[in-house]
């Protein structure tokens, strides 16, 4: 087995672990908008989802590295690069800022009430990084290795 093979397969392994759980918790958070049952929903789910994204993240970066290590750093890699960062700050706000918030309105038995406007802005905004992030990045892996051939 070829280094190539294995740092795609750990890149692929990434997207499958990392954009699944982000699909779960994004579709969790677009139901609990206007439902106490959808976002005490999201809330639990969250707790599984987190730790399979940062996971998918980190095979995403490791892959990446093997794979593309040593290539030329045209606009396709350098782009990557870019979502690639916009994927890491933007799982350290969630992870830092939305569950935590998440955590302590599920300590003070609040975690069925609707989340209060400015949290749901900050987190459609969230969902738009997390979705051009995870689809762009993968849509470019996809068209390197395809390039390839």
């Amino acid at each position: 087995m070829s280094l190539d093979f294995f740092g795609l397969f750990i890149l692929i392994a990434g997207y499958v672990l990392g954009l699944g759980a982000v699909t779960v918790i994004d579709l969790h958070g677009f139901l609990g908008r206007k439902s106490e049952y959808w976002t005490e929903a999201t809330t639990r789910t969250h707790k599984v989802t987190k730790p399979l994204i940062w996971i998918g993240i980190v095979f995403v970066l490791l892959g990446s590295a093997i794979f593309y290590r040593g290539g030329d750093f045209d606009e396709v890699y350098m782009t990557l690069v870019f979502l690639y960062l916009m994927l890491v700050l933007n799982g350290l706000f969630l992870s830092f800022s939305v569950s935590p918030f998440l955590n302590k309105r599920e300590k003070e038995g609040d975690s069925k009430k609707i989340l209060p406007a400015s949290w749901q802005n900050k987190i459609i905004v969230s969902f738009i990084f997390s979705f051009v992030g995870w689809w762009g990045s993968l849509f470019l892996v996809l068209y390197s290795v395809v390039k390839l051939f």
